[in-house]
């Protein structure tokens, strides 16, 4: 949870400061940071274990730092690195030479994008509908707030956790643009069907977004490295578009990923133009206008760094790690596995144990294991992204893992204070300020200008019973008090 910072600090200086004292500032600021490397924190970073590497990727960014994509006629050398990297992905994403594709700043911006050129590239007479799995990103819900696209969630199977073609096909009405497919979907890392959701799309006259944020540069190098890894690219007859993220298993600096699309008409229409005005020329080919290249040249960097048998050999480590995680939590008593995961996200709930606890229980021991929250019948459970440097540390987290669940095994479940659930259901946040809000906050341990890493099992358990708009919600609320 991120933490407020003294309001001294937000006031600019009368005079400069030097790049000495700025350094030591962020030093102190980042002391409760979760750490970046070394792989106890098992979610948000992606360690190759490599130094060198991100270093190269370092120096490119800053190489490339005040290169301003706004305008590609400007820096020809934007244009060059973006067509390397794409032709990258495409390449190993099942298309060619010639497969468009855009470089963005994340998994959300290229979904959204995918949406905007689905919404736009076939008008429908009604409100565009987009039909999305429940195990699907929440980004295809951020996409459709934001370009007026109605969401229509369709369930998974309860055991597999993959999508149910026939239930998406149940969803497609006339008035459906886009129909989505994840690989993996982030809560459990299994793959969806995609060869049979990517047909039915096609043969209703539907586009299809493969959403490979986390699996793009992941699968691939899994199936070469002896993972059974099913169809899911650009090469299954019916997908029109896939999202790949460099800053996941690419291991780029964060603002690195790429959209594809099966023709440059679709590519086409994710772009933006406006002429109705008399300053300099808009053509964007992103959400964002004016932005840095150092994403880019970082992206660029990493891949020419580590090439071919770099990432195999990470797939490697990474491919025994996870399968050395998943025995592991399943000897641990009351821990299991959800699904049978086809990448290297596992995720594991708790029979006798509650996992917000033991979640606060590894904390405590330096590591840091991502809670989920039930949903739509799949319970609360613990993430846990394997990345390259995992298998140095595979058996030391299984040790913690034990360690905390029997921790919270003597604990017992997080106590909700009786009655709070309900009245948070009730309750008309908006209405309440934000001092209010903070005093309701402590009320349940939670110190929202607090420092140091906090305990969130009874957060997360209030935030469990209740319904997902509250959720929201209250998230919302978090959020705003938490910036101040």
């Amino acid at each position: 949870m991120p933490h407020h910072l003294a309001r001294e600090n937000h006031v600019l200086p009368e005079n400069g400061r030097s790049a000495e004292e700025l350094l030591a500032e962020i030093s102190v600021l980042k002391r409760h940071d979760l750490q970046v490397r070394g792989g106890k924190v098992t979610a948000y970073v992606y360690d190759t274990g490599r130094p060198e590497v991100h270093d190269a990727a370092a120096r490119a960014y800053f190489e490339m730092l005040e290169v301003n994509t706004l305008d590609p006629t400007a820096f020809p050398s934007a244009v060059a690195m973006e067509r390397q990297v794409v032709g990258a992905v495409a390449e190993l994403l099942g298309g060619g030479p010639g497969t468009p594709g855009i470089f963005t700043s994340g998994g959300t911006e290229s979904i959204m994008l995918a949406v905007k050129a689905a919404r736009d590239a076939r008008p429908v007479a009604g409100r565009p509908r987009i039909v999305v799995p429940v195990t699907a990103h929440p980004a295809f819900h951020k996409a459709a707030h934001y370009l007026g696209v109605e969401v229509a969630p369709v369930p998974v199977d309860p055991v597999t956790f993959r999508a149910l073609p026939a239930a998406v096909a149940g969803a497609i009405t006339p008035d459906t643009v886009l129909v989505v497919a994840s690989a993996p979907s982030y809560p459990q890392g299994v793959v969806d069907p995609v060869t049979e959701i990517a047909a039915l799309a096609a043969a209703r006259g539907v586009l299809c977004h493969v959403d490979a944020c986390v699996g793009g540069w992941l699968l691939p190098w899994l199936a070469r490295a002896g993972a059974p890894v099913p169809p899911f690219d650009l090469s299954v007859p019916g997908v029109t578009s896939i999202s790949c993220d460099l800053h996941k298993f690419g291991y780029a600096p964060k603002g690195a990923s790429v959209v594809l699309f099966s023709d440059p008409a679709l590519r086409r229409a994710a772009y933006f133009a406006s002429a109705a005005w008399p300053g300099y020329t808009v053509i964007n080919a992103t959400v964002q206008s004016s932005k840095s290249a150092g994403p880019l040249g970082g992206a660029w960097a990493t891949l020419n760094a580590l090439g071919g048998e770099g990432y195999l050999d990470l797939a490697r480590d990474t491919l025994t790690a996870t399968r050395r995680l998943i025995d592991g939590i399943g000897a641990i008593p009351g821990l299991r596995v959800l699904g049978e995961p086809e990448s290297s996200l596992v995720a594991f709930a708790g029979d006798d144990v509650d996992v917000f606890v033991l979640s606060d229980e590894a904390r405590k021991l330096g590591w840091f294991l991502q809670p989920q929250l039930s949903y739509a019948g799949i319970p609360a459970n613990l993430h846990v992204t394997v990345t390259g440097v995992t298998l140095a540390g595979v058996e030391a987290m299984l040790e913690v893992i034990a360690a905390s669940a029997a921790a919270a095994r003597l604990r017992g479940p997080a106590r909700v204070p009786e009655g709070l659930a309900e009245l948070l259901a009730t309750l008309d946040l908006d209405a309440l300020d934000d001092a209010t809000f903070t005093e309701l906050a402590a009320s349940v341990g939670v110190d929202l200008g607090g420092e140091g890493q906090p305990e969130m099992a009874v957060v997360n358990a209030v935030l469990d019973a209740l319904p997902a708009k509250t959720r929201e919600a209250i998230l919302i609320r978090f959020l705003s008090v938490i910036y101040g």
